[in-house]
C-alpha cells in the first residue's frame, strides 16, 4: 500500500524549532518531488515548500523563505522539513505530498498536481 506519514509536530514556543519528517512507505521517492502544505484554522490549504528530484531544487512561499528548510534522503524514503525562527501564524496541520516529477516545477505549489498525501501533524506556535 502506497503510503506516506508526517511526524514531528507539536506544540512550541515562538521563536523555536521543528523538524518534520515524510516517511514514504510502498514506493520510492526517487522519481517525486516533494511538496509540504499547511492549513491554518478556518483557512485553505497553503503550499509552503517544494523539492525536486535535484535536492538543489526547491521553492519556498514568502511567509517561510528564509525560515524554513526543504530536504529529502531518497535512500531513507523520507523528505523532511527543518522549521525555525517559528512564530504564532505558522500553527496549523502540516501536510507533505508528493508528485511523479519530469523535470522542472510547473505550479508546485497547486494541490491537484500531486498524487499522494499525508494525513498531517499538527504544529501549535504559542507561549
Amino acid at each position: 500500500q502506497l503510503q506516506l506519514v508526517e511526524s514531528g509536530g507539536g506544540l512550541v514556543q515562538p521563536g523555536g524549532s521543528l523538524r518534520l519528517s515524510c516517511k514514504a512507505s510502498g514506493f520510492s521517492l526517487d522519481n517525486y518531488a516533494i511538496g509540504w502544505f499547511r492549513q491554518a484554522p478556518g483557512k485553505g490549504r497553503e503550499g509552503i515548500s517544494c523539492i525536486n528530484l535535484d535536492p538543489y531544487n526547491t521553492v519556498y512561499a514568502d511567509s517561510v523563505k528564509g525560515r524554513f528548510t526543504i530536504s529529502r534522503d531518497n535512500a531513507k524514503f523520507t523528505g523532511y522539513l527543518q522549521m525555525n525562527s517559528l512564530k504564532p501564524e505558522d500553527t496549523g496541520v502540516y501536510y507533505c505530498a508528493v508528485f511523479r516529477s519530469f523535470g522542472a516545477f510547473t505550479r508546485p505549489f497547486e494541490p491537484r498536481n500531486y498524487d499522494y498525501w499525508g494525513q498531517g501533524t499538527q504544529v501549535t506556535v504559542s507561549s
